[in-house]
């Protein structure tokens, strides 16, 4: 995958379509349930939680809803900002909203709370690392973005601008409004931030299924 492309637009029936789904599906399936468990925790390890953990904590504690049920809030109403960015949903949209918050809840219940700091600091390495590989594998899956990586593929192919920036920059923005509403951002959390468009990005190079008569879409202009 080029350093500033992301695969090839398909609409949700072309992504049904598509070949090798036996690696597709479940790839999606364990992507999604990855990428909820490890915001438990990046959550849990209390050293700073992602950018978009810290919005859903600071909704959560505005409007009484669970954590996992303020994700899923958030999720689909950033599917708004879609409409200009002409980004296409499909399968792995609709799994997003509905795996993603579920799976955070249900880990968030079976984790043991870590007492140490080198606990801590293994809670946070470990989420963050299962953080950006299970992103990348969900979207390498290619049944369509979630809402929030929706943001990222769009705003990519739109401005032409290499993955690390412009999801550094939508993680920035997202840090700033959770922290204002009340989320609590600590040194991980900007870690987090800043760590998470590179290494999705490397993570794709890997992760992205290759299909009959693929192709990359090209940059609108160059990063």
């Amino acid at each position: 995958m080029s350093t500033q492309s992301v695969a090839r637009r398909m609409t949700a029936g072309e992504q049904l379509r598509a070949g090798r789904k036996l690696r597709r599906i479940p790839q999606l399936i364990a992507g999604l349930i990855g990428y909820g468990t490890s915001v438990t925790f990046l959550v849990e390890s209390g050293l700073g939680a992602s950018s978009w953990s810290v919005l859903a904590e600071g909704v959560s504690e505005r409007t009484g809803l669970s954590f996992g049920w303020a994700t899923n809030l958030i999720a689909v109403a950033v599917l708004l900002f879609w409409v200009p960015l002409r980004e296409l949903p499909g399968l792995g949209t609709l799994l997003n909203v509905l795996l993603v918050g579920l799976s955070a809840d249900l880990a968030a219940w079976l984790l043991p709370v870590p007492e140490s700091l080198g606990t801590r600091l293994a809670f946070f390495a470990f989420g963050l690392l299962m953080l950006t590989f299970s992103d990348a594998v969900y979207l390498g899956a290619r049944f369509g973005s979630g809402p929030r990586d929706g943001l990222m593929t769009g705003a990519v192919r739109v401005t032409g601008r290499p993955i690390w920036l412009v999801r550094t920059t939508i993680e920035i923005a997202v840090l700033a409004v959770g922290w204002a509403l009340g989320g609590t951002a600590g040194l991980g959390t900007l870690v987090v931030a800043l760590a998470m468009g590179p290494l999705v990005q490397q993570f794709l190079r890997v992760t992205t299924v290759r299909l009959p008569g693929d192709h990359l879409d090209k940059p609108a202009k160059p990063g």
